[in-house]
């Protein structure tokens, strides 16, 4: 009788603990839920932002009319030049490759359909497509300035190594002095300002077009609190001479200051820090 009674205590204490446990579990798991609902909630709020900005610059006319305005400038700029130029170095102009020359926001499009982040490894996929296409007014300008006797010098922040995918895309469009002497990629340092030097002992560079303003000088390398508007402010009779800016939406080097320079935080902090840096009423 007593080992039946212990048996039967047995049991019980024995169900307890299994309850217990699949309890734990049940919690776990839900706890799970909520903290990954959390995480592709937040994810999907910045594809939510990353989708407005691509649609923008896939569709909307005033992307291309800016584009087209800034090139057809951009033509002014170099004829007003080339006579007061008394440098016997070779002239050249200066671009950006990405978001300047050739439009990747099919990539930026992928990575909102396929609900994925931008990654090295799927950002070389893309460029080794080498099918990205000419943005509106680039090709027109750079062969213009090439029959004005002009030079094209791409500085990109593309790494070394897609150096020959990089050329071979620019070559398929049509794109002058597409060459290793004139294609200038990032290799260990992303700063443009060495590369700009190298271009600056050999050429008397006529201008800079970018849609990043470190693609135009040093003194925009480094943003602190004040997002470099301050520099722009100083600076704001070099644009338009000096410097021709286009628009890019989609990233650059404007989030990282609003993200406290650190990119690596979750998605849901970036969403966080974004919505706290509007100015609202």
């Amino acid at each position: 009788m007593k080992i039946k009674k212990l048996l039967v205590l047995l049991f019980i204490v024995i169900s307890i603990i299994s309850c217990n446990r699949a309890s734990v579990k049940n919690n776990e798991a839900k706890n799970d839920t909520i903290k990954t609902d959390s995480i592709n909630k937040a994810k999907n709020v910045l594809s939510d932002k990353l989708l407005m900005a691509t649609l923008w610059f896939q569709k909307s006319a005033e992307m291309r009319a800016i584009y087209y305005q800034t090139y057809n400038f951009a033509k002014s700029i170099i004829e007003n030049k080339l006579p007061y130029s008394d440098s016997l170095k070779p002239k050249a102009v200066v671009v950006d490759i990405d978001e300047t020359v050739l439009d990747n926001s099919t990539f930026e499009a992928h990575c909102i359909t396929d609900n994925v982040s931008y990654s090295p490894k799927e950002w070389t996929a893309w460029v080794n497509k080498a099918s990205a296409k000419a943005l509106p007014g680039a090709l027109d300008f750079l062969n213009f300035a090439k029959s004005k006797g002009v030079e094209t010098i791409y500085i990109s922040n593309r790494k070394t190594v897609d150096i020959e995918k990089t050329i071979e895309n620019l070559k398929k469009l049509g794109f002058p002095f597409c060459n290793k002497d004139h294609v200038f990629l990032r290799d260990s340092v992303s700063t443009k300002k060495y590369r700009r030097q190298v271009v600056n002992e050999k050429y008397d560079v006529l201008l800079y077009i970018g849609d990043n303003l470190a693609d135009l000088s040093k003194i925009f390398d480094h943003r602190d609190t004040l997002l470099a508007k301050n520099i722009v402010d100083k600076n704001s009779l070099e644009f338009g001479k000096d410097y021709l800016i286009l628009p890019n939406p989609m990233y650059g080097g404007w989030v990282k200051p609003i993200l406290n320079n650190n990119m690596r935080i979750s998605d849901e902090k970036k969403d966080s820090l974004m919505k706290a840096k509007l100015d609202t009423y």
